[in-house]
């Protein structure tokens, strides 16, 4: 497999081993908008908002697959960096176990859960029936979605990230095709859009067995491989947990400052969602950057290059944060042009709203382009308990601006919600994160195990 990131220059093989899952982000992005686009075309508004008042539930669900395979990954990541192809062998094989156990676990949950947790949402009840057929549809290819997302996490470990971009781009055109055939052609409406979104995934799963047990040795688990070590699946759980629990943290967040914006009427909505959309693509650089720290330090820390993984951080961080100060004059700059891309000239006060969304969020932007890489960086080294603890205090910022501010102040408030929540999870992580430096530095050149431990703070 790769070995750029452990070995060569530290910020090109960062920014290569990148670039793929940039890429496999906006495809992602691609993957799930062309349900909203086809199903607002063929069978009509309604169809379309309900599609869109799932989008915080789903990734409150899915969101956790994704963010605890991420988790399982990092172990394996460090077993291939120390060149123990036994231990990724068995990490691997016991992640599919925990995989599995948490499939049937989350399929039960959220299948049962979908309607009454759309009507917490006050989903409109016009919305209800369509919203609960389509999400439920994705809930129960809960497993599909875990298993490509395992797959593709465990192939970027052992620092293959061009692979799982080419199955993410077939099961993206595929999505589309189905979407036309099931929604078009065959009149399932609705439930036509959930039903391709999972036969997608599952043909992209399909691809990546066949793609590993083809051309990746060190992932090809034998009977023995597969017998269930509780030291293991304990040390995996430890850091796979966290991250998806992370990742509903923040969905739960989300819901509850969509919720309150809500209240403001549909101006307000129309623009916040106009200029999320901007952020969503302005950010995506920052968010590859970051996922590739998790990889970067996990192999390095297995291979103990501990001057590698500080030199690492600091080039990456430089990186990141000038790409931030970029990008974010280059949308204040264009804020007029971008909004009224989604919206057309007809809104001037929407236009005028998600104006005021740039200057808050995109002068921000640096402070999320730090917590990307700090965050991922400390669990990517194995820790868990503070990438945690700043996942609740941006919970906890974020319902302090929907429930509080938000009624209070209105838009100019919600626009503070993110800002504030970085800065709150940056305050929480800078702790162990200097910790970690001191002791990396220690260590730097003397090859030994350093204890990464966080829970002492």
């Amino acid at each position: 497999m790769d070995n750029s990131l452990i070995k060569g220059s530290p910020i090109k093989g960062i920014i290569f081993f990148s670039i793929p899952l940039f890429l496999g982000n906006i495809f992602q992005q691609i993957y799930t908008m062309s349900d909203t686009l086809i199903v607002g075309r063929a069978v009509g508004v309604n169809a379309l908002a309900a599609v869109g008042a799932t989008g915080g539930l789903s990734f409150l669900i899915i969101g956790f697959a994704q963010g605890m395979t991420t988790g399982l990954s990092i172990i394996t990541a460090q077993d291939f960096g120390n060149g123990n192809l036994r231990g990724v062998k068995k990490s691997f094989a016991n992640s599919i176990w925990i995989c599995a156990g948490m499939s049937v676990i989350l399929t039960i949950i959220s299948v049962s859960l979908a309607r009454p947790l759309l009507q917490v949402m006050q989903t409109p009840a016009v919305l209800l029936n369509g919203a609960e057929t389509f999400i439920s549809i994705l809930f129960a290819g809960v497993t599909v979605t875990m298993f490509f997302n395992l797959f593709s996490n465990m192939l970027r470990a052992l620092g293959n990230s061009r692979t799982p971009l080419i199955f993410l781009i077939i099961a993206a055109v595929l999505n589309v095709i189905l979407d036309i055939v099931l929604i078009i052609g065959l009149n399932f409406g609705i439930a036509g859009a959930g039903i391709a979104t999972v036969v997608a995934q599952l043909v992209s799963c399909i691809m990546c067995i066949w793609y590993i047990k083809r051309r990746i040795p060190e992932l090809n688990v034998t009977r023995a491989d597969m017998k269930i070590d509780r030291a293991i699946i304990k040390q995996e759980l430890k850091i796979g947990l966290p991250m998806g629990f992370q990742a509903s943290i923040i969905a739960i967040g989300s819901i509850i400052l969509q919720v309150s914006l809500n209240e403001l009427g549909p101006q307000s909505i129309a623009a916040y969602t106009a200029a999320g959309k901007v952020d969503q693509l302005a950010t995506q650089p920052m968010v590859s950057l970051g996922i590739t720290m998790a990889t970067f330090t996990a192999q390095n820390f297995g291979a103990k290059n501990y001057d590698r993984i500080l030199i690492g951080i600091r080039q990456c961080l430089t990186v990141t944060v000038v790409y931030s100060v970029i990008i974010a004059a280059v949308i204040i700059l264009n804020s007029h042009a971008l909004v009224n891309l989604f919206i057309g000239n007809s809104e001037p006060h929407v236009t005028e709203l998600a104006q005021t969304y740039f200057w808050v969020v995109s002068t921000s932007y640096f402070l999320l382009s730090i917590l990307f890489v700090v965050r991922y960086a400390l669990q990517g080294l194995g820790q868990s308990f503070a990438p945690t603890m700043a996942g609740v205090a941006e919970l906890i910022s974020r319902i302090f601006i929907g429930a509080v501010m938000v009624p209070m102040f209105g838009f100019i408030s919600a626009c503070f919600a993110s800002p504030l929540a970085w800065l709150a999870s940056n305050a929480v992580l800078i702790v162990s994160f200097f910790r970690t430096i001191r002791n990396l530095r220690g260590a730097s050149g003397l090859k030994r195990e350093i204890p990464i431990n966080d829970k002492k703070e």
